[in-house]
């Protein structure tokens, strides 16, 4: 199944009060895609996805979902076919996983509807896919951060929709579950058809995992495109201001990117003097 939902920013224009962070940006998210969005800190990548998602007004510019502009759509009605898992997302006091889990369901239920077997099976799946069913009766603030993160995740996943928006979903996570987590959305993706869209800081990971890259820089789009048009040393260099050599992975055959640094090429000894 291939979802064909299209989530389109025209000019848009995203602040904070005084401050523009984005300004006349356009993008189109590929429809039943992996697009992973990348940038320097403070580049605004947080910020348009704050917006995609609705929890951001433009001061410009507009964001469409199937044409529809997405701050004027009923939340609910959003809710069930957009889903967003923010930077550092705050759980209620005292509240158990599967209760916070089991909220990723409140988009499905109707005004006098009560929880049903499809909820159950919604939660359960979103749990055993998350590694996280063995956390489900424990306090969600008694988890470490790892734990937590794959938590929210659980969340999202149980919400079932069919665009997924996830704002730095490998923070607080290992390598280990770094991998999982993204091989996780990947299977979601393939079985699915689930457009997703995440913020990474891991250029590599991105590389890796996405079949789209976004680069962000001066508050607009630098570069799109496949990971092999986007992960270039003149795109690292323009966007992160950091010299590199991008060569191929070979397990995935996508760019693989090596920050040189300033003893990147040519190294110094203990006395001070360069040595080639």
């Amino acid at each position: 199944m291939t979802t064909d939902h299209r989530l389109v920013a025209q000019q848009l224009t995203l602040g904070y009060r005084e401050r523009t962070v984005i300004e006349g940006l356009d993008l189109e998210v590929p429809p039943g895609q992996i697009t992973a969005i990348v940038g320097a800190n403070a580049c605004g990548k947080s910020t348009l996805l704050r917006s995609l998602s609705r929890l951001l007004a433009p001061t410009h510019g507009q964001v469409l979902l199937d044409g529809k502009q997405v701050h004027r759509l009923p939340a609910k009605e959003l809710a069930r076919t957009l889903g967003l898992l923010p930077q550092s997302p705050i759980a209620p006091e005292g509240i158990a996983v599967s209760d916070l889990v089991g909220r990723g369901r409140t988009p499905h239920q109707g005004m006098f509807s009560r929880w049903s077997s499809d909820d159950d099976v919604a939660v359960a799946a979103a749990l055993d896919a998350t590694q996280t069913a063995e956390l489900a009766d424990r306090p969600v603030d008694e988890l470490s951060g790892g734990q937590r993160q794959r938590v929210w995740i659980a969340m999202a996943l149980a919400q079932q929709t069919d665009l997924l928006l996830l704002d730095e979903p490998t923070t607080f996570l290992d390598v280990s579950h770094q991998v999982e987590v993204l091989d996780l959305l990947t299977d979601l993706n393939r079985s699915r058809g689930t457009t997703i869209v995440m913020v990474l800081h891991d250029l590599n990971l991105a590389a890796r995992y996405a079949d789209r890259l976004i680069a962000i820089a001066g508050g607009t789009v630098h570069s799109s495109g496949e990971p092999r048009d986007v992960l270039t040393e003149d795109m690292v260099r323009a966007v992160f201001g950091l010299d590199s050599q991008i060569i191929t992975d070979p397990t995935s055959e996508r760019p693989l990117m090596l920050p040189l640094g300033r003893h990147g090429v040519v190294g110094s000894t203990a006395d001070g003097r360069r040595s080639q």
